[in-house]
């Protein structure tokens, strides 16, 4: 297997691979990192606590790289069950929008509070962000999972200032290669195992004070303890009195893989990641007289099906299907080469 050097980790594997929208390469240092912990399981020698810094570490890279206080930030196994402790808190009869063709992780747990009244009204991209404000809530994605598309976010943030929206945005397909400053949003949430690159069953949540306060903890667990080691047993709850009141109990691999990404992820120039991601996507654009689109995900429309797919993976290109299209995401360790690639396969 090629390594490849980028933004000074390695990365096994990462020539042709361009399926970060699908899960992210781990970078060489997590590999090292996870071989050992594996290897202390094996031996029996594993200690539980040891997973308290990497949760502590991946919670500020999360703060860090979303642009939110650490304090409002929560951990859950997937961005759908911390979504749906959101949901539960909407009021009853409430109204919301999204996007039409959205993530249904980012949807479901809303449209599934139907029998409360609670309603939620597929709109066009220009559309959500010019009228969020007269909506109870919206729930969205700041770049679309099938598409790449970008969300005007400015335009949306505008749109709600003021009023007494509940603004939902879900940056999983974002979180790792785009600069973001989401503080004023109410919700954010992410899932790691993509542009996070840690391993899959962790996710992570902020809750704004405006309503952090509404929302229940109903998974609440030992681990959600002001201090969780002498939270195990018996009652009254004794719960964290900022978001980790909302945490679970952390799945140890993605817990300790994204303890080192995160924060790894969030000391770098995201600026220069965001170049170099959105300028190997752009250029891909160009060479097929694609719209322009700031985004490091490009649907190929002309691309279609598993057949295409299957060619691709004869050229050494992995890539995925979505909503028909073959979809392509550029990270940070990709190069010009896997463009040339597959720029050569599509010929």
């Amino acid at each position: 297997m090629t390594s490849r050097q980028a933004f000074g980790a390695e990365f096994p594997g990462a020539a042709g691979f361009l399926n970060s929208p699908t899960y992210g390469l781990p970078p060489g240092f997590l590999i090292g990192a996870l071989h050992d912990c594996l290897a202390a399981w094996q031996a029996g020698t594993l200690d539980a606590k040891s997973f308290d810094q990497p949760v502590r570490d991946a919670r500020a890279g999360y703060a860090a790289l979303v642009g939110v206080p650490v304090d409002s930030v929560a951990m859950a196994g997937s961005a759908s069950a911390a979504l749906g402790l959101v949901a539960a808190a909407i009021p009853d009869g409430s109204r919301g929008a999204t996007l039409a063709g959205e993530f249904t992780s980012t949807t479901f747990p809303f449209a599934a509070q139907a029998a409360r009244g609670v309603s939620l009204t597929e709109l066009c991209a220009a559309e959500l962000v010019a009228t969020a404000g007269d909506y109870d809530f919206v729930t969205v994605s700041l770049v679309q999972s099938a598409t790449g598309a970008l969300l005007d976010v400015e335009t949306l943030r505008a749109s709600v200032a003021g009023t007494d929206t509940t603004t939902i945005v879900d940056v999983t397909q974002a979180a790792g290669w785009k600069l973001l400053d989401l503080g004023w949003a109410d919700v954010t949430v992410a899932s790691v195992y993509k542009w996070l690159l840690a391993p899959r069953g962790t996710a992570f949540l902020s809750l704004s004070a405006r309503i952090g306060g509404s929302v229940t903890p109903h998974a609440a667990n030992w681990y959600a303890g002001d201090r969780p080691w002498e939270s195990i047993y018996g009652l009254p709850p004794r719960l964290a009195a900022d978001a980790r009141r909302f945490d679970t109990s952390p799945a140890w691999f993605g817990a300790l893989g994204a303890g080192l990404t995160l924060p790894w992820l969030a000391g770098l120039d995201l600026a220069a990641v965001e170049a170099h991601t959105v300028g190997l996507a752009d250029t891909l654009r160009a060479e097929l007289d694609l719209p322009p689109n700031p985004s490091a995900i490009v649907s190929l429309p002309s691309a279609r099906g598993e057949d295409t797919a299957e060619r691709l993976r004869q050229a050494g290109i992995r890539a995925s299907v979505r909503a028909g299209a073959v979809r392509v995401g550029f990270h940070l360790y990709n190069t010009a080469d896997d463009l040339d690639r597959l720029l050569t396969a599509l010929a």
